[in-house]
């Protein structure tokens, strides 16, 4: 095996690690593969003898280049307080999937927490990812931002407290997640508004892309009544929905006739249902390779 071809197995066992790092900065799988193809192209350009740690060097690469992203979106948003929802990681329950691997992932990417990541400033959102979610030391975050490693922490902590303040925390049991979505489903086919409002959380909030690439803002419903009346409204296309997991949380992909319509993902906390995302812009649902 001759370097190259070493440093290409390397660099393989190491993707999964650095996609993973580039979705929670980025909300996006295209740009976040994107990011790990640019990361390899600089590591194929290096001087790997003078790399001390090749994982930490690679972990800065796709950070850096995922932090020039961010600002390169915020610079071109014209509204700093519009949120696009993620890009959503939909898998097929199976029987014999191992219960923990959900649950680790829905906790760490739900898309109601990447909706919250997305209001962060760039540097803030690339301090907590790293450190909060990776265990990145301050010391080695700091000069990707241009900060001492104080302020670094500093950046973290005014994430963190943003983040548990606005992104709810979901119930760790998928089967008790998956109980509260059938309830919410059956009483949105049956029109049972009482029901609706029984398992939606008070302040919960509904977010869509608005079915169109030419949707600009995700709209938003906020608060058991104003949800549960929108549900009655698309509750008939419910019988068409089928139970998939979204970033491991319990959630739902509606189609008809080989063609999906939406995909659903749900925020479950305290038994009740805190957000609903919906992606229904068939450009992105096409994107995501969705079978029905």
């Amino acid at each position: 095996m001759d370097g190259t071809t070493g440093l290409a197995a390397r660099f393989e066992r190491e993707r999964p690690r650095l996609r993973a790092v580039a979705y929670r900065l980025l909300g996006s799988l295209t740009e976040a593969e994107d990011a790990v193809q640019e990361t390899w192209l600089r590591l194929a350009r290096a001087d790997v003898d003078t790399i001390d740690n090749l994982d930490a060097w690679l972990t800065t690469v796709v950070a850096r280049i995922s932090l020039n992203t961010l600002r390169s979106r915020a610079a071109r948003r014209e509204d700093p307080l519009d949120v696009r929802l993620p890009d959503p990681v939909v898998e097929t329950p199976r029987p014999d999937a191992d219960p923990a691997h959900a649950v680790v992932l829905a906790d760490a990417v739900g898309l109601a927490l990447l909706v919250v990541l997305d209001t962060l400033n760039p540097t803030e959102r690339l301090a907590f990812v790293l450190h909060d979610m990776f265990g990145v030391p301050f010391d080695e975050i700091g000069p990707l931002v241009d900060r001492s490693p104080t302020a670094a922490r500093q950046l973290a902590s005014r994430a963190r407290r943003r983040v548990r303040g606005r992104a709810p925390a979901p119930d760790p049991d998928l089967a008790r997640q998956r109980a509260v979505v059938d309830a919410f489903l059956t009483a949105a086919r049956e029109g049972d508004f009482e029901a609706l409002i029984a398992v939606l959380h008070p302040d919960v909030v509904l977010r869509s892309d608005g079915g169109t690439a030419r949707a600009r803002h995700t709209t938003a419903l906020t608060g058991a009544t104003e949800v549960a009346a929108q549900a009655t409204t698309f509750g008939r296309l419910f019988p068409y929905a089928r139970p998939v997991l979204v970033n491991g949380a319990a959630g739902v992909l509606v189609s008809a006739g080989g063609r999906p319509l939406s995909v659903m993902a749900f925020t479950v906390t305290g038994g009740r249902i805190a957000a609903v995302d919906v992606i229904a812009d068939p450009h992105r649902l096409a994107a995501l390779g969705l079978a029905d």
